[in-house]
């Protein structure tokens, strides 16, 4: 990295703004990518609710996708170095959503 680079870095401010910084609970991710962008919506399901609501929406050029991928990897590695493994039961493709959506269980 050259001088110009890492001053750069040093001089990156970032601020978070109070109604942001409590965040949005999400426990389901759409993903979807068009050839230039990739959206992520976040959205909150609950049992008993038939409709889950976009609490959050995220657009990311390609490159920064694939960073994204990455970061969280790399925290992935991690948060199961220090944790341990975090588990995921019942791996069904192509979903994260947190709820078996096809039962009306009272």
């Amino acid at each position: 990295m050259d001088k110009s680079e890492n001053n750069n870095q040093q001089g990156l401010q970032i601020e978070l703004p109070q109604e942001v910084a409590q965040g949005e609970y999400a426990n389901f991710a759409i993903i979807t990518h068009s050839s230039s962008d990739f959206i992520l919506d976040f959205a909150r399901i609950l049992p008993g609710v038939p409709k889950a609501q976009v609490k959050s929406r995220v657009i990311l050029a390609p490159e920064h996708a694939k960073r994204l991928l990455m970061a969280l990897q790399e925290n992935i590695m991690r948060y199961e170095q220090e944790f341990g493994r975090i588990q995921i039961p019942n791996k069904e493709p192509r979903t994260i959503a947190p709820f078996n959506m096809g039962k009306g269980d009272a």
